[in-house]
């Protein structure tokens, strides 16, 4: 019995030492440059929602040392959400769109005509989260704006690699628009809309449906913080907000690249800039530049980067970045001039901030309607907190995402 004892005691403090070093292993290689300013909103909650992710992070790391599941698999758990009860206000059913899982919500309320409807890509990197993470948002969308809401379950990285997200998301889409009347919706009515990742989504589904004559025109597209390109990941924003969550900049290129080819082996290279040759690099410059960034979002610092030699290499496996469907930002003029009315969200803490910005400049300059807003004291993702948690909603999300049901009410 006392030498069970003894060798109980050795485990713990092994498995403590263990655990310990994973924690500071965590920290040092993901969280090292992590920085909340005191301009977001509610930074100490923010820390909150830090600790969450780091914890995560760490158990994952500890179970997958263990052997008992990857730290992808955990992290995929911790952020899936939970299919709420039935609502007395909507209808809601789970369907398959093209064998894509798709939730469908549905106001209940008699409607003296047809119906707005949304269809909504989530964020998460390309990663994680899925339907049941946005279910609240869904709902509320639904029953604020009487709109039927399609949440579309794209399949996710790194098993299933680009285009797969993009195609599930828009053959749903596509799927949805023949089908328009047994949902009550109007067919000239159909919103795309997207967060993050979705948001990436998004476009490049819009993009796609342009001159499409067997589809009506999409009515508009909501962007959230999107992400829009991968040929520069050294703009103002990606400077300044290089270590705010929830996306640090790395994790920003990690993720592009998992999605790309399902691993980020040169995630050194892609963050420096040598993936884009030269000549590309020039063509690029009148979209992609941070000339094109207004100046007063450039007072919090930023410093004009050398791209470092050119490695051909590494352009050709990842050259993909260059596809409109991947970086919906780099599509000719003649796509862009056809694009729907648009929403975009930024968040002044965000690597993707200048993504947001350069698009909506891309966007005006071609003609086409802008609606933008700016959440000064937002950081990204803080839309998919809402009610995600009590103490994990912020006020700020909150009003970021009344200003989306106001754009589609005025549609």
């Amino acid at each position: 019995m006392v030498g069970f004892c003894i060798l109980a005691g050795i485990l713990l403090v092994i498995f403590s030492a263990s655990f310990i070093l994973v924690v500071i292993e965590t920290i040092q290689s993901e969280y090292s440059y992590v920085s909340i300013p005191p301009g977001v909103n509610n930074p100490g909650k923010l820390r909150l929602v830090l600790a969450s992710m780091i914890s995560t992070s760490v158990m994952g790391k500890i179970l997958e040392k263990l052997e008992v599941c990857s730290e992808l698999a955990f992290t995929r758990y911790m952020r899936s959400g939970k299919k709420l009860g039935p609502d007395p206000q909507l209808w809601l059913t789970d369907e398959q769109f093209c064998r894509v899982p798709v939730r469908v919500y549905r106001p209940r309320a008699p409607s003296a005509g047809l119906r707005t409807a949304a269809i909504f890509f989530h964020g998460g990197g390309w990663r994680y989260c899925g339907i049941d993470f946005y279910e609240k948002i869904c709902r509320y969308i639904a029953k604020e704006t009487d709109s039927v809401v399609v949440s579309v379950g794209y399949r996710l990285a790194p098993e299933h690699k680009y285009p797969a997200a993009y195609e599930d998301c828009l053959n749903a889409t596509i799927h949805f628009m023949k089908n328009t009347q047994h949902y009550g919706v109007d067919p000239d009515n159909v919103i795309v809309c997207g967060d993050s990742a979705g948001g990436n989504l998004a476009a490049a589904v819009s993009h796609t449906l342009v001159g499409r004559s067997d589809l009506p025109k999409l009515r508009a597209q909501i962007l959230l913080y999107p992400g829009l390109q991968g040929v520069d990941f050294n703009l103002p924003s990606y400077q300044q907000n290089r270590g705010v969550p929830l996306l640090l900049r790395e994790r920003a290129a990690f993720y592009a690249l998992q999605y790309l080819r399902g691993d980020a082996l040169d995630l050194k290279e892609v963050l420096e800039g040598s993936h884009i040759p030269p000549d590309m690099r020039l063509k690029y410059r009148k979209w992609v530049s941070p000339d094109n960034i207004p100046e007063q979002f450039k007072v919090r610092g930023y410093k004009p980067h050398q791209p470092p030699e050119f490695k051909a290499d590494v352009y050709e496996a990842v050259k993909r970045f260059c596809e409109p469907n991947l970086c919906p930002l780099l599509a000719e003029d003649a796509v862009i001039q056809q694009l729907p009315e648009s929403f975009i969200l930024t968040c002044e803490y965000d690597v993707l901030r200048d993504d947001g910005l350069l698009y909506k400049k891309r966007l005006e300059d071609n003609g086409v309607r802008v609606t933008w807003y700016h959440l000064e004291d937002g950081f990204h993702g803080i839309i998919s907190l809402y009610e995600f948690y009590s103490f994990f909603s912020f006020p700020s999300g909150k009003r970021g995402l009344d200003r989306v049901l106001k754009f589609i009410k005025g549609l």
